[in-house]
């Protein structure tokens, strides 16, 4: 079977993210790529119990390559990110609470210092019917310099070097979104400014943010 490891971690991508709510029953798909190829989720499948077998593999011009299924309506979006963005890993869920922000925001502002992690505030691609050129194309803008979007009314989208890393930014972007739906219901969310940004920054890079260190490293 072509690309082994590739399909068995997409599928346990799908069934991660159906188990944590960001996909249900057959709604959104995930693709990994080696080389010249990308396994991808295939169309109509039960993301929460999919299988390695299952998962489609096709080229970058999206031709079939191996797998009994047909990869999904959504292979042109993936293709592009791959081709735009050196992606290594794709995910497009329909995550409730992104969902739910793409219907109302034309961005998720900075209200969390870790949306910086996804290259700042989240923008919102406009609408497009699902599987069509329309839906790549605005979506690709959107992500210009993020490693996530939100595709209005429709869902979310997040890329990386890998498909864990793509599930990762998947799942921080679902609860930023949590974070802000939150915030907003209590009032109107500070959005960090400029030189709040710049601070997280510097700590960041000063502090070694995100990597582990032995007790009583300064570094």
């Amino acid at each position: 079977m072509t690309l082994d490891p590739e399909r068995a971690r997409v599928a346990a991508a799908a069934r991660l993210l159906a188990a944590d709510g960001l996909v249900v029953g057959t709604a959104g798909n995930v693709s990994e790529r080696a080389g010249d190829l990308v396994a991808i989720t295939p169309t109509g499948a039960q993301l929460g119990d999919l299988t390695a077998e299952q998962v489609a593999v096709v080229d970058l011009c999206g031709e079939h390559v191996d797998g009994e299924l047909a990869a999904t309506s959504e292979l042109e979006l993936h293709l592009g990110v791959y081709e735009r963005y050196g992606a290594g890993g794709v995910v497009h869920t329909h995550a409730p609470m992104a969902t739910a922000l793409s219907c109302v925001l034309d961005e998720l502002p900075l209200v969390h210092y870790q949306l910086l992690t996804l290259g700042g505030p989240i923008r919102v691609a406009p609408y497009r019917t699902y599987g069509t050129p329309e839906l790549a194309q605005v979506t690709l803008d959107a992500l210009d310099g993020r490693l996530a979007a939100l595709m209005a009314n429709h869902g979310a989208i997040a890329w990386a070097g890998d498909v864990d890393g793509a599930v990762q930014n998947s799942l921080l972007l679902e609860w930023a979104c949590t974070v802000y739906r939150h915030a907003a219901a209590l009032g109107t969310p500070r959005v960090l400014d400029d030189e709040q940004v710049q601070a997280v920054i510097d700590a960041a890079i000063r502090r070694g943010y995100g990597t582990t260190k032995k007790a009583g490293d300064d570094g």
